[in-house]
């Protein structure tokens, strides 16, 4: 894997329902995703079973929910969804982006 990241040279991949996403960059232990969200796009409330996640405001703003408590959160805000705890998110503005860190890697995003 190139040990750099330039965003214009990594397309959007279109996740449906006004949400897509670019990798970042991931190793074994740690993985990091941009996600695109159209005003309104909601990441539903989820849990995983093996990944611990922080969500960093990039741009925009978001409704973020993580463990039943709310709060509306704005570029360099963050949530942090340690495994097992329910999360989610709606965002508020058009492309408004969250920079997704999990550990350990998401296999299933590199599928």
């Amino acid at each position: 894997m190139n040990p750099f990241f330039k965003a214009d040279d990594h397309p959007w991949e279109e996740l449906g329902d006004g949400i897509k996403r670019k990798i970042v960059g991931y190793t074994d232990e740690l993985m990091a995703v941009h996600l695109n969200f159209d005003k309104g796009a909601i990441g539903y409330v989820h849990a995983h079973e093996i990944h611990d996640q922080i969500g960093y405001v990039i741009r925009g703003s978001f409704e973020a929910e993580v463990d039943g408590k709310k709060q509306v959160l704005k570029a360099g805000d963050a949530y942090i969804a340690r495994k097992h705890l329910m999360h989610g998110a709606v965002a508020l503005e058009q492309d408004s982006i969250l920079l997704d860190m999990f550990s350990p890697a998401r296999e299933d995003f590199l599928k």
